[in-house]
């Protein structure tokens, strides 16, 4: 994944965007993140990953001239992750 694609597909919200909000805001839970963007508060598809990725930004934030490194090594692949929201959603009828 880049720094620019999106996290939360239902409301387009990217992963630079969730990273600067963990950081700037010091979000040590998941769930506050709805106020970025309403990350998470859609499908609930992205809720892993907004989990997995506030554990990670807390323990080892990323290097704001880096990110895009940081984040290779730590997300899941854009059309594996965009196939599997479609997946997630048919079985819950979504």
């Amino acid at each position: 994944m880049q720094p620019d694609d999106e996290l939360c597909l239902c409301f387009h919200v990217s992963w630079r965007k969730v990273i600067n909000y963990i950081r700037v805001h010091r979000i040590a839970k998941p769930s506050l993140l709805s106020d970025c963007g309403g990350a998470g508060t859609g499908c609930g598809w992205c809720r892993k990953q907004l989990a997995k990725l506030t554990e990670q930004v807390t323990i080892c934030p990323p290097p704001a001239e880096d990110v895009e490194n940081w984040l290779a090594d730590r997300s899941p692949n854009k059309e594996v992750y965009a196939r599997g929201r479609e997946t997630y959603r048919a079985e819950k009828n979504l």
